[in-house]
């Protein structure tokens, strides 16, 4: 049976990171980049829709990828009941399990990664534009508020990894999804 496996959890994370890894490691796997798949909708950082936009159009190529019997991994925060239905809903559509892994780090890592990452965006970097002004808009004090929403929104069947060095993140997902 494939399997939608969704990394969930707060900016800056390594959810990008480890689905890349994943992908990489387990040929036919789609990597769904649904921000992404935004920045590729013209006009994008103007459209109020674009995030919408970007989620349906993700959703398609999540399910009928799944249709093949090949597995998707999607690294995306998804922090609202509505939305993670939709997800589930792809999964079930295409015959697929639904595989969530919650990523959790302490704010005060998760804030200095993010520092990291946007210290080595490139400088005409669209979408490291759009995220920074994210967090400059209250973003830093929005991780503890995202992640006590994924920790309401978590049900039993959700794995939780701890978030530490890339190499012992990819090994206890793997450990986790595959054991």
């Amino acid at each position: 049976m494939s399997r939608l496996i969704h990394l969930n959890g707060p900016p800056a994370v390594g959810k990008t990171t480890l689905a890349r890894r994943w992908a990489e490691e387990h040929p036919g796997t789609l990597l769904c980049d649904i921000d992404a798949v935004r920045q590729m909708i013209g006009g994008w950082e103007s459209r109020p829709d674009s995030a919408e936009l970007s989620r349906t159009v993700g959703l398609a190529m999540i399910t009928e990828h799944l249709r093949t019997g090949h597995d998707v991994v999607l690294p995306q925060l998804v922090a609202l009941p509505d939305q993670l239905a939709r997800f589930r809903a792809a999964a079930d559509n295409a015959g697929a399990s639904y595989v969530v892994v919650l990523l959790i780090a302490p704010a005060d890592e998760v804030a200095r990664r993010f520092d990291e990452r946007d210290d080595a965006a490139a400088p005409g970097d669209r979408w490291a534009a759009f995220v920074r002004a994210f967090w400059e808009g209250g973003g830093a004090d929005e991780v503890g508020a995202t992640t006590a929403r994924l920790d309401d929104l978590a049900d039993r069947s959700w794995i939780r990894v701890e978030s530490t060095t890339p190499e012992a993140t990819y090994d206890a997902l793997v450990a986790a999804v595959d054991g």
